[in-house]
């Protein structure tokens, strides 16, 4: 049967301990041809508790008899037209009972398995029903307009949703109104999906905004107590209080991240990963976290995809899942973490339209907790939301989850029930690794120390005084020669004047009336070859756009340490 049709077979009305004969005006589906007109006769028997026995169909195809009965063809064309209509459409009683119904009625709400009349307010959730009786009483008494409309739950699937309208019929057949409906839970479903990513989107800038003030500050305290401490002996007695300064900074350095990560603005550095071999160098880490009370079990897959990502952050997220779910088993329990091969084909039939229908590794992380209510689910991954006690959380470790997994390419969900658990499932693009590509490492071994002394002139640019103050001072007593700028328009003046002898341009990326970006493209015009750092407390990938396509540069980002710096400048001079 073509469209809805099986649904006035599938929903034939129960008369226990009789023979229901009934016939229907369809359209047949054809291998390899247009659908064909016809008339179904259905006979079924039902037994004494209203239970359908034995049923019969005889499909009738006459075009002949059509043809010769004008009245025939038109009543089929009429039926046809009614059947496979996209709206749900039904003719209500005077006592608000349904009348006659549309194969897609039935198909979208149903019929009475039990044949008695059915109400129309039967049809939705029961929360939703007075919400009906008076759309269809506005309508009858045409205070309603022509046709008024509302979205109501439906009885059988609370999820999903429907537009009812209801005009106003007098016909003198004792129907009082017709009722027209259509499915809209999925575009329901992403309206509440784009409003939550507008709002996680407005809420990443604000955080991105505050991070990269932040930031600034946290360059010239962390700075300054490096230039402290290079004056300092250990046996000092206020070199720990210049420690604990630099500690606490480093601190609040790692919230900043945080909110960096939240908001997709801090520099990745993604490189081809086995999942696998990265959890379980994790291992010992993970378990050390849970404690004795929760077990850990690791599910790997066969043959598992590889993935690209930065290694630290992704280590980040299985970190902040762990610990996430051991503060919501304080009398102990078990957290599995399960690695599997998703196929487009599987992503296809997830049915999450946002997914792109491609290959994905699935990374999964359940626990046997307390479970969280669907209010609480709907907040988990906004930042400084927490349910644990004050003093006790910062609210950003699932944020920051949620910012690495999103600015890597990915999708992150949660499923929980109260009293049984959560379980986040992220689901990572497959990455296919070129040869060259499969064969590098995945950690490099650490740098030995060397000397970050050097000689050269460095044009440091920074409209933050007390950043610039510290890069000046950090630069010069590492033995280059350094010339400030507060603006971009004061480094062109800058390197008017003294630009043939500049080796190296320092740079911050944001600052009033020139840009970083701006000024190295203008300096460019003169300088090709001008060797540039730019710092900044946003990610590279946020202002390298705004260059030019084959620019090279070196990144250090905020905020950075006196030797960060150092080693920094030393590279890109020794380029």
């Amino acid at each position: 049967l073509a469209g809805n049709g099986a649904a006035l077979i599938e929903h034939l009305p129960a008369s226990p301990g009789q023979v229901v004969i009934e016939s229907f005006d369809v359209d047949l589906k054809v291998i390899n041809g247009p659908s064909v007109p016809a008339r179904i006769v259905h006979k079924v028997s039902f037994s004494a508790d209203g239970t359908a026995g034995v049923s019969r169909s005889l499909v009738l195809i006459d075009r002949a008899e059509t043809g010769a009965d004008p009245l025939r063809a038109a009543e089929m064309r009429f039926a046809r037209f009614f059947n496979n209509a996209p709206l749900a459409i039904a003719t209500l009683n005077a006592d608000g009972g349904i009348g006659r119904a549309n194969a897609t009625f039935l198909k979208l709400l149903g019929g009475d398995p039990t044949g008695r009349p059915r109400a129309i307010t039967d049809t939705v959730a029961e929360k939703d029903r007075a919400r009906l009786e008076a759309l269809i009483s506005a309508a009858e008494a045409g205070s309603g307009g022509e046709l008024d409309s509302a979205e109501l739950a439906l009885a059988d699937d609370p999820e999903r949703i429907a537009r009812f309208f209801v005009s106003p019929v007098s016909d003198g057949d004792g129907e009082s109104a017709i009722v027209y409906a259509i499915d809209v839970s999925e575009q329901k479903t992403l309206e509440v999906q784009f409003a939550q990513s507008q709002k996680m989107q407005a809420v990443g800038e604000l955080a991105g905004g505050i991070a990269h003030d932040f930031n600034n500050v946290l360059t010239a305290i962390i700075g300054f107590s490096d230039l402290l401490l290079a004056n300092h002996r250990p046996t000092d007695p206020s070199f720990d209080d210049i420690m604990n300064i630099k500690q606490n900074a480093n601190r609040a350095a790692g919230l900043v991240r945080q909110l960096l990560a939240f908001s997709r603005r801090q520099t990745l550095r993604p490189q081809v990963l086995k999942l696998y071999s990265v959890i379980s160098e994790l291992q010992v880490l993970l378990n050390r976290l849970l404690g004795e009370k929760v077990e850990l079990k690791l599910k790997p897959a066969n043959d598992l995809w590889l993935v690209k990502a930065d290694h630290n952050q992704f280590e980040q997220v299985i970190m902040n899942l762990v610990v996430n779910a051991r503060d919501a088993m304080p009398d102990g329990g078990s957290v599995t973490i399960s690695l599997a091969n998703v196929p487009a084909a599987d992503i296809e039939q997830m049915g999450r339209r946002e997914i792109p229908r491609e290959d994905f590794v699935q990374i999964s992380v359940a626990d046997t907790g307390i479970g969280m209510t669907p209010d609480i689910l709907a907040k988990i991954f906004d930042p400084f939301f927490s349910t644990k006690e004050v003093g006790k959380g910062t609210g950003l470790g699932l944020s920051t989850v949620y910012g690495i997994v999103k600015q890597t390419g990915g999708f992150i969900y949660a499923d929980s029930t109260p009293g049984k658990g959560t379980t986040f499932n992220i689901y990572l693009p497959r990455h296919i690794a070129a040869p060259a590509e499969a064969e590098k490492t995945e950690s490099a071994p650490k740098p030995a120390a060397r000397d970050l002394t050097g000689e050269g002139t460095i044009l440091l640019v920074e409209d933050e005084d007390a950043v610039r103050a510290f890069g000046a001072r950090a630069l010069a007593s590492r033995g280059y020669t350094v010339l400030e700028a507060a603006t971009g328009a004061e480094a062109l003046e800058v390197m008017a004047s003294q630009g043939d002898s500049v080796d190296l341009i320092v740079s911050d990326v944001i600052m009033p009336e020139m840009d970083g970006p701006t000024l190295i493209n203008e300096l460019r015009k003169k300088r090709p070859d001008l060797r540039v750092i730019f710092v900044s407390g946003y990610a590279e990938e946020e202002f390298a756009r705004n260059l030019a396509e084959n620019e090279q540069f070196d990144f250090l980002p905020k905020p950075f340490t006196l030797k960060q710096l150092a080693e920094t400048v030393k590279e890109a001079l020794e380029k």
